[in-house]
């Protein structure tokens, strides 16, 4: 299991078995079932998690009490609710397994451990959140520029897998319309 996030990290910085010995030693593995909740909105987020196996669904719910996913983590993704993570508040979301799921977990004070012990660590999570971040504006800029069949087909087109995994009820709630809709759309 540790061997899958040392090939992660490597894609982007090389470690040496010292330096993974280093990683590997603040990170701890849990497995969870189907529907079982690793972040539950109002709480305390402890970690980031690194999906090893399964996957998971980040959610927000609104004041009328509708659910929109915000994101979906399968294997080699990382998640969390960022913000209640980073800035130790509870969390405004909630972290669930759509599969049976086995994850690293990476606490706050670990990951800043990790970060001054190994500055290429720090760079490797700079990477990622880059990415995400473009991932994050491309969807927001899809969302407002682009009709709900040609989001559907992007996202067919970017994660084939995923689309596969996922009910389209939850991909409904994903793209932000009704499962009803998302079943009319031609294809």
């Amino acid at each position: 299991m540790l061997e899958q996030l040392r090939i992660h990290i490597e894609k982007i910085v090389p470690l040496t078995d010292e330096e993974f010995g280093i990683v590997s030693s603040l990170f701890s593995f849990r497995k969870y079932k189907k529907h079982q909740f690793l972040v539950q909105e109002g709480e305390a987020v402890a970690y980031h998690y690194f999906v090893l196996k399964g996957l998971l669904k980040l959610v927000y719910t609104d004041e009328s009490g509708k659910e929109h996913i915000v994101g979906f983590a399968m294997e080699d993704w990382w998640e969390t609710d960022f913000q209640a993570y980073y800035t130790q508040t509870k969390a405004t979301m909630f972290l669930q397994c759509v599969e049976a799921t086995e994850v690293l977990c990476l606490s706050l004070p670990d990951y800043r451990k990790l970060c001054t012990e190994l500055p290429k660590l720090e760079h490797f999570f700079l990477e990622k959140a880059y990415m995400g971040f473009i991932a994050a504006q491309q969807r927001i800029i899809s969302t407002m520029t682009t009709e709900i069949k040609d989001r559907y087909k992007q996202l067919l087109e970017k994660y084939p897998t995923l689309v596969q995994r996922v009910p389209k009820s939850l991909l409904a709630a994903y793209l932000g319309v009704s499962r009803e809709t998302l079943s009319r759309l031609p294809l």
